[in-house]
């Protein structure tokens, strides 16, 4: 199999993740591979060759299913979608930091996991910066009481934030919801979180990440536009949509 095409995507990508850094001047941000919708040789040929050691799993049950399946030597696991409280025993002792903490049960749920497993689990607040239904997420008015509960709590470590902003076909309408969350966010971290550095902010995907990082992102994470073939990505560009 002829995964090389994936050589020319990581470039693309590292590229457009630069030159919005450049503009924006902040540091480049941590890559993370979204890989809800490849296979194993996929995932291996990414972290290995091209290097890339962070993957995303939006699903519990592909997560355990590429645990199996994959290299895993020197990768990091992120668990990045939605996280039912029944299910978080399966992935506690696998992933290095779950974005999607968008409720006080979920969170207690986590943290009882983790002291079985003597972890201190690092996590992000979701925010649902669109407060769109169909998404998950605390809404930006209950943010700060939700991040005072998980920072109260002594197996988790609040990290930061995570939004996935409202699907457009213009990148730029995004823009103003990556900004809120960020903003909203140094607030938050400026008032309670006192255990970290900086917070971080997992904003931004194939079609939004350079206007993310313009925006304060300091993860992004992206999927098809690393592991999209080049037919796929012709027909895309075709339709004037971005990679």
């Amino acid at each position: 199999m002829d995964l090389s095409y994936m050589d020319q995507n990581l470039a693309a990508v590292r590229r457009k993740m630069e030159a919005a850094c450049k503009k924006s001047g902040t540091p480049e941000p941590l890559l993370v591979a979204a890989v809800k919708y490849t296979d194993a040789a996929h995932i291996d040929y990414l972290t290995g060759p091209l290097g890339v050691k962070n993957i995303g799993e939006n699903r519990v049950q592909q997560l355990l299913e590429h645990w199996e399946t994959i290299r895993r030597e020197g990768v990091t696991f992120h668990f990045i979608g939605k996280l039912q409280s029944n299910k978080v025993k399966y992935i506690i002792d696998k992933v290095s930091l779950i974005h999607s903490v968008d409720s006080e049960s979920l969170a207690k749920e986590i943290d009882r996991q983790a002291a079985k497993h003597n972890l201190c689990m690092d996590v992000l607040c979701e925010i649902n910066s669109g407060r769109e239904p169909s998404k998950s997420g605390v809404l930006p008015e209950d943010a700060p009481a939700l991040c005072a509960a998980i920072a109260a709590l002594p197996h988790l470590r609040l990290r930061g934030f995570m939004t996935m902003a409202p699907q457009t076909e213009d990148p730029e309408d995004a823009r103003k919801f990556f900004r809120e969350t960020f903003r909203q966010g140094l607030d938050i971290w400026q008032k309670t979180l006192h255990n970290i550095d900086r917070p971080i902010f997992s904003m931004g995907m194939s079609e939004s990440f350079p206007v993310a990082i313009e925006e304060g992102a300091t993860m992004v994470r992206v999927g098809r536009s690393l592991f999209r073939e080049p037919e796929q990505t012709e027909q895309i560009d075709k339709k004037g949509e971005s990679l």
